[in-house]
């Protein structure tokens, strides 16, 4: 996630007062995506989840091996 303009070439939705910007072509690929803010122990973040699948890795995770 990032803080960035609206460009021609993304989609562009509101949802509880705030403004999603996502490439066309890559909002196409991920649709339906949800945003949540969540609190862990570990402290607060947003969560996004996607019908896109992790890219397979050899470790299984999403840090460098």
């Amino acid at each position: 996630m990032a803080l960035d303009e609206s460009k021609q070439n993304d989609e562009v939705f509101e949802d509880r007062g705030v403004t999603y910007l996502v490439e066309k072509e890559l909002f196409e690929k991920i649709k339906p995506i949800a945003v949540e803010f969540i609190t862990t122990p570990r402290g607060g973040g947003f969560k996004l989840t996607s019908s896109l699948k992790p890219a397979e890795s050899a470790c299984g995770s999403c840090t460098s091996c």
